[in-house]
């Protein structure tokens, strides 16, 4: 099986049929590109079932998977969580641990753990639920464990909890989650490997609209690659998406280029860069004749 589900090793020219609420639009992206399928989205609504899953993604042996995988790993993985929680706690006030209600399996809410990258804030009301590089404010070592994704080692609990899998789609937050998933969410997958950067795709747009793009580009795009693959998962799929995952081998090159292409995305650059721009008026200076007492004698 390939490693590389819903990709072509050859370039061509991809379709993207988005369909939301208000209605159906198809389009054709002139990007060259290997994505090379249908996306079917739905913004903040159920539709129908997954795609079924692969024998090894239904199989118990991919539980007994998990759960090895966790008690190989924290011989390694106890000292760095250590070290982190920490560093957390020194540099900046307040719990070491965030906790947040996430989609699980069958519609299951549960509650994520990850290391706290950003200040304490009283009141969650103006936090962005879709963050962008430029949109957060950081803790002096959240930018650090962001970039290297060590934010998410916590996650190892939830894994030996039984509320998510190593592999698997990542949890969304309820207003984000398209379809019930019909499997554990996972610490990585297809999609995480894809847009390990999103953050910098999206920094671009205004904050007023990152929700509009989001649900109606990033959405359908993460739903069809993590579908695929775990529709055609094997045991060694998932070794080799988490080695990639480990040691960082992004699959995201064409990833900026392939959201920006896509008209709901240009179309908010552009009415951002079509806004007036108020540009002050300068006046003629016109010299005036000096006063008396000022003249030379």
């Amino acid at each position: 099986m390939s490693s590389n589900p819903g990709f072509s090793g050859v370039s061509e020219t991809s379709k993207l049929k988005v369909i939301s609420n208000h209605g159906a639009e198809s389009s054709v992206w002139g990007a060259q590109s290997s994505f090379h399928a249908e996306v079917n989205g739905v913004d903040k609504a159920f539709v129908n079932q997954a795609k079924p899953l692969s024998v090894w993604s239904a199989s118990a042996w991919k539980r007994k998977f998990d759960i090895a995988c966790v008690l190989c790993s924290l011989p390694l993985t106890v000292p760095i969580f250590l070290l982190i929680g920490l560093a957390v706690r020194i540099t900046s006030p307040g719990p070491v641990l965030f906790r947040q209600l996430r989609m699980g399996r069958d519609g299951q809410l549960f509650t994520i753990f990850k290391f706290r990258t950003m200040p304490v804030r009283r009141s969650t009301t103006n936090r962005p639920s879709v963050t962008t590089s430029i949109n957060q404010r950081f803790t002096p070592v959240g930018a650090f464990l962001r970039r290297w994704k060590m934010d998410e080692l916590p996650q190892l609990i939830n894994v030996l909890r039984g509320d998510m899998s190593v592999v698997g789609p990542r949890p969304k937050l309820t207003d984000h989650q398209t379809r019930r998933l019909n499997c554990r969410p996972g610490i990585t997958g297809r999609a995480t490997i894809v847009f390990a950067r999103e953050e910098m795709v999206l920094s671009p747009l205004p904050s007023c609209e990152l929700e509009g793009v989001y649900h109606k580009v990033v959405l359908p795009l993460k739903q069809l690659l993590d579908e695929g693959y775990m529709a055609e998962a094997t045991f060694v799929s998932d070794i080799k998406l988490i080695f990639n995952s480990v040691f960082r081998r992004w699959e995201d090159l064409e990833l900026r280029h392939l959201i920006q292409m896509h008209p709901e995305f240009a179309l908010q650059m552009r009415r951002q860069a079509e806004k007036p721009v108020n540009v002050p008026v300068v006046l003629a200076h016109t010299q005036s004749p000096l006063r008396g007492e000022f003249q030379a004698d």
